[in-house]
């Protein structure tokens, strides 16, 4: 998208500062510092399924951390793009069991992204909209991360979004492909290297609490109250949403701080 993401339509330089597996903690430590350093124009702050396959998911922490990243970077005047993510389980194939947890988390985590991207006046997209976003091509291997037809159709809906703010005045990213779509025979050499490290790590930080959250499910889809389970976790983000400092409040404290 660097190419037609520039003010005037001119291309601009592309700093990647990202690393697999990151949680949004990790965003607001090493690579927001990393971020600010280069003093971007735009910046794309898409974090927050790694969180929900962590056994030590907490809504609040993620909600902490996104809002001192979105919040620091509208701060220096970077223009930040964000994105609800889907539904992770349903991407890697789960059990209904297992599965819907994860979405009750992913769906805690859109809501806390979607309220800061309103907040801090952040370029958003729905992702979970857009009906490519179930397209098999559209992610890599691991169906964790997009492809590179997901990575472009993604910077093709930011694209979009850059241009109604008057920001992207460039054609549209190209939809061509540099190289081949993820084969079977790449699925499972991943499965077979990296993929089989992957396995065992959420069997350490994340299984044990999935299972104790799908047996919670079953039961309460035998008593008929799996709606309760629904609103416990929109509470839970409503309330993290609460818990953090409005951006005038750390506006003044920041400047207490500097002043002193």
């Amino acid at each position: 998208m660097a190419g037609a993401a520039g003010p005037h339509g001119e291309a601009v330089d592309f700093v990647n500062v990202s690393r697999s597996g990151a949680l949004a903690a990790d965003v607001a430590g090493e690579q927001l510092a990393a971020a600010r350093r280069a003093r971007p124009h735009l910046a794309s702050v898409v974090v927050g399924m790694n969180d929900t396959l962590r056994d030590t998911f907490d809504i609040r922490r993620v909600a902490e951390a996104l809002d001192a990243t979105i919040g620091a970077l509208r701060a220096d005047g970077t223009v930040v793009l964000t994105a609800c993510l889907p539904d992770p389980g349903r991407m890697l194939g789960l059990p209904e069991a297992l599965a819907r947890p994860l979405g009750r988390r992913m769906r805690a985590v859109n809501t806390v992204v979607h309220a800061l991207s309103g907040r801090y006046g952040a370029v958003h997209v729905e992702l979970t909209e857009h009906t490519w976003v179930t397209d098999r091509a559209a992610w890599s291997v691991d169906r964790l991360h997009p492809s590179e037809l997901g990575h472009r159709l993604l910077a093709r809906e930011f694209h979009s979004a850059l241009t109604a703010r008057g920001v992207a005045l460039g054609e549209p990213p190209s939809t061509a492909l540099d190289g081949p779509t993820p084969s079977r025979a790449a699925s499972a050499w991943w499965m077979a290297t990296r993929g089989t490290r992957w396995v065992v790590d959420r069997c350490t930080d994340l299984l044990p609490g999935l299972l104790a959250l799908a047996a919670q499910e079953v039961r309460h889809r035998v008593r008929g109250t799996g709606h309760l389970l629904d609103g416990q976790e929109g509470r839970a983000a409503l309330a993290a949403l609460a818990s953090l400092p409005r951006p005038e409040a750390q506006a003044s404290a920041h400047a207490a701080t500097m002043a002193g």
